[in-house]
């Protein structure tokens, strides 16, 4: 749709402040926090990564949409974010693996978003007061009243988003030929939103993965006979999944091989005894720059989360910190001294970004079949 036909819309933010923009998608109103992402390509993976759900995401690199859209990058079945932020979107549409474009994305998934607003300002806005309620509108409503809205609707932390997102029934993945080394025949995968990506990653060392529900209980899990559980990315505050805590708590009590990426690290955090907050803006992006404490080596990581396992009363008498952020200092990855059970804050198959850290599925692999989770592997 050429720029002059499109309505113009507003994002008003709860402190107040009012951006006048373009539409882009569908007409209409969406309400919900907004987080800035830093990538410059990857806008396929992010809007259909489950743990955007409920969220406005604001792309940071000016120009977005220049490849288009094609059925091999997706997360999801569906866009996940609630809303749209970019200060460009391309008119244009040029990639031979594009098969429509991202305004049509938008569209086609009912997404409401706005364009032509300085991302630049918004962002560090964000930075400075934190991550907050926001709003995009195309619709005839004075500031103040749409401001009211914007205020009024329930925060993050007090949404379900799990449900929304997680499987409904547990599957099965079969893969009788595993391309890499080590293998494990049986993985049970938690499923609180868990990206595409990561299966098709599991799934080059793994014979045979069962997806299950969130809210899969111990006995449940080990119904399955698994060589190694992994607790997926998700949406959301950890602190409100009691249910996934206790599971975890089992888990690692019974010395089942345990891994926890992006949620379920901060679940396996709480598990052992870790404090989990909320950060001030979050981890989104794809050029996050981590130590490994291991092997003593910098990756460059994607990640996308709103809270982390804090340094405050961490506790070192069962859990190592194996990576931390090299920008602003945070736990990104620990081992349990006891028990093969290992995490990562990021995400180690990096889809979008870059495939530093994709050892880290060897490295559990090892610990699952070793049981031993202070194997040093690049």
């Amino acid at each position: 749709m050429p720029h002059e036909e499109r309505l113009s819309a507003r994002l008003i933010l709860e402190d107040g402040s009012v951006y006048h923009g373009q539409s882009i998608g569908v007409p209409g109103t969406t309400l919900g926090e907004l987080v800035f992402n830093t990538s410059s390509t990857g806008y396929q993976e992010i809007l259909t990564d489950p743990s955007y759900k409920g969220q406005i995401v604001l792309m940071t690199y000016p120009e977005i949409g220049n490849y288009g859209i094609n059925s091999g990058d997706f997360e999801s079945k569906t866009i996940n974010a609630i809303g749209f932020i970019v200060s460009r979107l391309s008119p244009y549409t040029s990639s031979w693996r594009a098969e429509y474009s991202l305004q049509e994305f938008l569209s086609k998934n009912g997404v409401v978003g706005i364009e032509g607003v300085d991302t630049r300002a918004i962002t560090r806005k964000i930075r400075e007061k934190g991550a907050m309620k926001a709003g995009i509108t195309t619709e005839v409503i004075s500031d103040e009243a749409f401001a009211k809205q914007v205020k009024e609707q329930p925060g993050f932390e007090e949404l379900d988003m799990i449900s929304l997102v997680t499987v409904k029934e547990p599957y099965k993945i079969h893969t009788p030929a595993p391309i890499c080394q080590p293998q494990v025949k049986r993985m049970a995968v938690v499923d609180f939103g868990i990206k595409a990506s990561i299966l098709h990653y599991l799934q080059q060392y793994v014979e045979e993965i069962t997806v299950l529900p969130a809210d899969s209980t111990f006995e449940q899990i080990m119904s399955h006979q698994p060589q190694a559980v992994l607790l997926s990315n998700g949406p959301g505050d950890p602190a409100v999944l009691h249910d996934a805590v206790k599971t975890a708590r089992q888990l690692v009590e019974s010395g089942t091989p345990t891994f926890g990426i992006c949620l379920g690290h901060q679940i396996l955090g709480l598990a052992c005894g870790a404090k989990v907050s909320k950060m001030r803006f979050g981890h989104h992006g794809g050029n996050h720059p981590v130590k490994d404490l291991e092997v003593e080596k910098v990756f460059i990581t994607s990640q996308n989360h709103g809270y982390h396992v804090e340094f405050e009363n961490f506790p070192e008498d069962r859990l190592k910190v194996t990576h931390v952020n090299l920008n602003d200092g945070s736990i990104e990855g620990f081992r349990h001294l006891n028990a093969p059970v290992m995490s990562v804050q990021f995400h180690p198959e990096a889809s979008p970004g870059p495939h530093d850290a994709n050892y880290i599925f060897e490295r559990f692999m090892q610990t699952a079949l070793s049981g031993d989770a202070s194997l040093q592997t690049v």
